[in-house]
């Protein structure tokens, strides 16, 4: 094909101006590489005269981004504008409905909207591709809906919020605490405007969503992901944790179950030395588990402007190739919901207490855990003041209600000087 591939670019933050960086400096490459020229229309973005370090001249400009959308001079809209609903969502409508193909880093559009996009799409004959939603640079989707295709997937798990990594990662680095890497991670401009889509597991239960979706062929269900931010993991945690040889992340793991399609977003202990274990700084890493492929590790930058811009122009190019493929892998009106898991799979874990230092308080809470059906793996017990005892628990795999029944009846004995802390441990 000898005609341009014509971009509409909505969204001129750090990702949208990244993406007209490729196209205007990268614009020989992108040829050879697909056999027609790649290039932008037009734009839209809330000001006009911000400075951008990127010269927009020679492009057309639109306020509003539906006008963008409908343009007829647009082939591929482009939204990197943001949020669930709003002019991102009307202006995706408004780009399939005049035609168009779709190329967003929305994942939370998607997550709450995206089995209703995926079918407008696919009835339009048109495609929704989002490779820079999840996982920054890293061809995920790429390798779930290519080159994975030919496995029944098993598992899907990985740390997919590269702040949530920072932080804890940090702590355990400089022994700060969680408040103060929280601010610093502000003053760096890592955290989202709402920062509990951050450290509350939200912008990476959208995403936890999204790949399960293509993995188990189901229906987008970010209601069902069970999630959990790392807003309670103390400096204390992250070094007992590394005492008995594990790291916290905050993990997202998604299973199907004989119980239904399990899908969690939590602060985890996985093994140090493991890949996961491993992962430094804002760094992502997603761990994708197939029958006939076993393992496989993907590890890369999860946001910032080259890395995103980058899975941006991965969907350009293979539209720009011809390359159609539905949006989750298969067509969507062969995605069924998928029912949702009662309960977690068992697994062991860490349990952190301060007991009051008495005579039998260790023994009450064993008496508990074991009345509950929850087996003791290993037990440490810390130097302690007058007044406290830190103990740490390791326990056999156990489901997460007998846990909980456990808690509760030690929570009842007066034996705990503060709330204990529960976190589960992931085989990796």
């Amino acid at each position: 094909m000898t005609t341009p591939l014509r971009l509409g670019i909505a969204g001129l933050g750090t990702v949208g101006t990244g993406v007209v960086r490729i196209v205007r400096q990268k614009a020989e490459l992108l040829q050879a590489r697909t056999g027609r020229a790649v290039t932008i229309s037009a734009v839209s973005a809330r000001s006009r005269d911000k400075d951008r370090g990127v010269s927009l001249a020679g492009y057309g400009w639109e306020d509003d981004p539906v006008a963008l959308a409908q343009r007829a001079d647009v082939d591929v809209f482009v939204e990197l504008m943001g949020g669930s609903d709003g002019p991102a969502k009307a202006a995706t409508e408004a780009a399939i409905a005049a035609g168009k193909d779709v190329v967003t880093a929305n994942k939370a559009m998607l997550a709450h909207h995206g089995q209703a996009l995926a079918l407008a799409a696919e009835a339009a004959g048109r495609v929704i591709r989002f490779e820079a939603a999840v996982a920054g640079g890293i061809p995920v989707v790429k390798a779930l809906t290519e080159g994975l295709a030919g496995n029944e997937i098993t598992r899907v798990m990985g740390v997919m919020n590269g702040t949530c990594n920072y932080i804890l990662t940090q702590m355990e680095a400089t022994g700060q605490g969680y408040n103060a890497l929280f601010e610093e991670a502000d003053k760096l401009g890592y955290l989202e405007a709402d920062p509990n889509l951050d450290v509350g597991g939200i912008d990476a239960g959208h995403k936890l969503a999204l790949l399960s979706a293509i993995a188990f062929g189901c229906q987008v269900d970010f209601e069902g992901v069970t999630l959990e931010g790392i807003q309670e993991i103390t400096l204390d945690d992250i070094r007992r944790a590394a005492d008995m040889g594990y790291r916290i992340k905050l993990l997202g793991v998604a299973q199907m179950t004989g119980r239904g399609l399990e899908q969690r977003m939590s602060p985890c202990l996985v093994p140090a030395a493991s890949p996961l274990g491993q992962l430094e700084g804002g760094t992502n890493m997603v761990v994708l588990e197939g029958d006939a492929v076993e393992q496989i590790v993907l590890r890369g930058p999860g946001a910032g402007m080259g890395p995103t811009a980058s899975a941006v122009m991965a969907d350009v190019i293979d539209i720009a190739r011809g390359t159609r493929l539905s949006t989750f892998g298969q067509p969507a009106a062969t995605l069924v919901p998928c029912a949702r898991a009662s309960s977690a799979t068992p697994a062991p874990y860490y349990l952190r207490m301060a007991l009051r230092d008495k005579p039998g308080a260790l023994a009450k809470v064993a008496t508990c855990l074991g009345e509950a059906g929850v087996s003791i793996d290993r037990m440490r017990q810390y130097r302690h003041d007058d007044t406290t005892a830190p103990v740490l628990i390791v326990t056999h795999k156990t489901n997460r209600d007998a846990l909980d029944t456990a808690l509760s009846g030690i929570r009842r004995l007066d034996v705990l000087a503060a709330d204990p802390v529960a976190l589960r441990i992931e085989q990796v």
